[in-house]
């Protein structure tokens, strides 16, 4: 039941373009004993399928430039590449300790972001 709704929670989250392994990544780490690579793993699976569904969702309403998106995808698999690499190189270990410390940081950043535009 607790993995049914992760996926719902993940699933919303993923189709509203926020990216949903941020909740899932913590979610597994918490409700299993596995790795932090097949963590990620298992998020970047889970991924595919809800963001073809965004696509479309965003796709059909107009809410995409493609000559935005082009030059992102195109740098974005590099990245892809190294970054996986990479992760595969580090302990599992300190690799969830470097995404801990990237989700704090993100956190701290929205948090702030939203105050100064507020105030």
């Amino acid at each position: 039941m607790l993995f049914f709704l992760l996926g719902l929670v993940v699933g919303a989250i993923g189709g509203m373009g926020i990216g949903g392994g941020t909740i899932l990544i913590p979610g597994l780490i918490l409700l299993t004993d596995l790795k932090q690579q097949t963590v990620q793993g298992i998020n970047l699976v889970s991924f595919v399928p809800i963001a073809i569904i965004a696509l479309i969702t965003h796709f059909r309403n107009r809410n995409i430039l493609l000559r935005l998106s082009f030059p992102l995808i195109l740098f974005g698999i590099f990245g892809a590449y190294a970054g996986s690499k990479l992760a595969l190189a580090i302990p599992s270990k300190l690799l969830r300790t470097y995404f801990g410390i990237f989700l704090l940081i993100m956190g701290i950043h929205g948090f702030c972001a939203k105050a100064n535009k507020e105030g």
